[in-house]
């Protein structure tokens, strides 16, 4: 006889059952467990139900709510934002499509090396954000500088736990300088990193730039992953 599902501990709803997944003729079995381990995650079926393109807007929905830095009105720029789901949130928060009357009018920009879906309120463009003149672009597109520059960016996984610890610190380091040319004074830059030894320099790196920087990791990132994201506020302007 199936079993019945059972009441969360909320008493809200009911806990759907552990799904199982075999392991199909030519499958891996990381392949396998990856796939498990998805269709079982809660932020998973969140973001499907709340309509975000990935589990990881609830990484910046969590890091927002300590933090305040996507308010109305701020210019925001996403760095490697596909599919899509931080610029979902901060379209929200920054109220780009100005549907909080009597607050002020936000604008989103997204960046990434392949086409996106389109996002109402955001503009999403394809464009390598180190190439020499990228932050003269998104500087004229957002109209001014910048207050926040976010990153979820990670290097394609080598297998190999060292290698892609460096390869996403200096993806990070990139995405910082890239910040320090493009943020207003004040702005805040937010980054993913993965614990691992090699990020000393970069925080050391961006003290010098900002007035608090913090190192979190947000309940929406996994308890087996090594990432954590820094959030570095107050920008210091160039002459720092």
């Amino acid at each position: 006889m199936a079993k019945k599902p059972t009441k969360n501990s909320s008493g809200r709803g009911y806990r759907d059952l552990t799904v199982k997944v075999k392991t199909a003729k030519g499958r891996k079995i990381s392949s396998t467990n990856w796939l498990q381990r998805q269709l079982n995650d809660p932020y998973v079926k969140r973001a499907k139900a709340d309509g975000y393109r990935g589990r990881a807007a609830y990484k910046i929905l969590e890091l927002d709510d300590k933090y305040r830095f996507l308010v109305p009105g701020a210019r925001i720029v996403d760095l490697g934002a596909a599919p899509g789901g931080w610029c979902q949130v901060a379209v929200k928060r920054a109220n780009a499509l100005g549907e909080r009357k009597g607050k002020a009018q936000g604008y989103v920009l997204g960046i990434d090396l392949q086409e996106m879906e389109p996002i109402a309120g955001a503009d999403l463009y394809q464009l390598d954000f180190m190439e020499d003149d990228a932050d003269l672009k998104v500087r004229d597109w957002l109209g001014g500088n910048a207050h926040v520059v976010m990153s979820d960016m990670a290097a394609s996984a080598s297998g190999h736990k060292q290698t892609d610890h460096l390869r996403i610190i200096a993806l990070c380091e990139a995405a910082a300088y890239f910040a320090f040319d493009v943020l207003e004074e004040g702005g805040t830059f937010v980054a993913k990193v993965l614990a691992g030894g090699a990020e000393g320099d970069l925080q050391k790196l961006l003290k010098t730039r900002f007035t608090k920087v913090a190192n979190v990791k947000p309940p929406a990132s996994r308890s087996d992953s090594s990432e954590k994201f820094v959030v570095a506020t107050g920008f210091k302007g160039c002459a720092a």
